[in-house]
């Protein structure tokens, strides 16, 4: 494969991205396709779900809510054996457990059987989302680690835009079994690629592995550079060698890890996944035929992946800060007007296309901003003897935040209309805007050493 380079500006060299460094991030990020499917793709298959089985909008709410109770188990259970047994490991099971939920969801004779299928699902989502970032972080240059890991991201939106196309494809036949069971052919197809990956190379030198840990790095690096990255993870892992999951909680760590968990808090009390969700319910709601309510989530699908993917290419040279910032003032904007567009009597017309282009717009702002800033700077800020414990804070954060989220989006819009719910999720999102104006610094071609050092308490 061609490679194309990438200046470091901070020691004069070039690195080029080619299959040895792009290979790894790209089977690693299966997970996150998985993660965007198995999400996304539950919003067309409630429509036709609620149909077979007659499901209550509160089993609706459990169908979605499984997989992220599962993904909350996965995260915290996800921590300690990453850091354990290694990120390429982990990464082997989930795709395995993937393959198993997928498989379950598509046979699945009730709504009690699809309920566990989805929590087994979200089980390999929560460990994903937590090792994906962290392998990648781990194994790419600096100068080009901003968009290797948010692939992360650009996968996640691109399984979800599958997700929506798959739904809609399948919406004439009310095919939901073929929506969920689709996903066992990325399942598959990252457990066999992550068969032939390497482990981490900063993983194999805290556990003494020398010479493996060199000799991966020279697949990505000349020899020059590795030997001096791997002097700097030496020096740095000499002095966290005694690091414990109770090191996570100290002072020390505590600005990285309460940093974490702001980015992911703002992540989700914005509401992006009441959107990704409940886009179709929230558009048949407000006066949508089906198809149509279909076809729109298509496009706002397509939206989310077009700009993860322009965010990818400016993240390391634009950087974090400007990104993170000026996306979450926008998508607070967005959640203002969208509130105030459900005040009209009508949401058809005028209206209905005034709807759908800020729904646009407010997915554009968070996909090129929050949405890769979560996993990009967890996978950034933290020792690499506890990166996957402490890392696991802010994922944690994400998943239940979720799981809450989708447990109360249509119980909050009866109570206190779609319009308290997204002004609701506006006030949130100053208060997120607000704190990391205040605390986020910007990573952008910092090694994780010099990074981690900056932000010791």
């Amino acid at each position: 494969m061609a490679g194309y380079p990438a200046a470091d500006r901070f020691r004069g060299t070039a690195v080029t991205v080619n299959w040895s460094i792009l290979g790894p991030a790209l089977v690693a990020a299966l997970g996150g396709f998985l993660f965007g499917y198995d999400t996304g793709v539950i919003s067309a298959a409630l429509l036709y779900l609620s149909v077979a089985f007659g499901l209550s909008s509160t089993m609706q709410e459990v169908v979605v809510a499984a997989l992220l109770l599962g993904a909350i188990v996965g995260v915290m259970g996800g921590g300690p054996l990453v850091d354990r047994f290694g990120r390429r490991r982990l990464l082997i099971v989930s795709a395995a457990v993937f393959c198993l939920g997928a498989l379950a969801s598509a046979f699945t004779p009730n709504p009690q059987v699809l309920v566990a299928a989805r929590f087994v699902l979200g089980l390999a989502i929560g460990t994903s989302s937590l090792v994906v970032p962290t392998y990648i972080a781990e194994m790419a240059p600096r100068q080009v680690r901003g968009r290797l890991v948010s692939l992360q991201q650009l996968m996640i939106t691109v399984g979800i835009f599958v997700s929506y196309l798959v739904g809609f494809a399948f919406s004439s036949s009310a095919g939901w079994r073929w929506m969920l069971g689709l996903a066992v052919v990325p399942a598959a197809a990252m457990l066999l690629g992550l068969l032939a990956l390497a482990e981490s190379p900063r993983w194999l030198l805290a556990r003494g592995r020398d010479d493996e840990a060199r000799a991966v790095m020279l697949r990505s690096r000349g020899p020059r550079e590795a030997d001096e990255e791997l002097a700097e993870i030496r020096a740095i892992s000499a002095a966290e060698r005694d690091l414990s999951f109770r090191d996570v909680f100290t002072r020390k760590l505590r600005p990285a890890v309460l940093l974490g968990v702001a980015v992911a808090a703002t992540n989700q009390l914005v509401g992006v996944n009441a959107v990704i969700y409940y886009t179709p319910t929230l558009l048949t709601r407000a006066g949508f035929g089906d198809s149509a309510a279909l076809l729109s989530t298509v496009g706002i699908g397509l939206v989310n992946m077009l700009v993860t993917i322009a965010a990818l290419l400016a993240i390391d040279r634009v950087g974090r800060r400007p990104l993170l910032l000026g996306g979450t003032a926008v998508v607070v904007a967005c959640l203002a007007v969208l509130g105030g567009l459900y005040l009209l009597p009508s949401q058809t017309g005028a209206a209905g296309i005034a709807l759908v282009v800020v729904l646009c717009v407010y997915i554009a702002a968070f996909a090129g901003s929050l949405g890769v800033g979560i996993w990009l700077i967890n996978s950034e800020i933290f020792p690499t003897a506890v990166r996957g414990k402490a890392a696991g804070a802010g994922t944690v954060t994400h998943w239940s935040l979720d799981f809450l989220i989708s447990l109360t989006v249509l119980t909050t819009i009866s109570l206190f209309t779609a319009t308290g719910l997204f002004w609701i999720y506006g006030v949130f999102g100053v208060l997120g805007f607000l704190y990391l104006y205040r605390n986020l610094p910007e990573t952008k071609g910092r090694s994780l050493e010099d990074i981690e050092q900056a932000l010791r308490g």
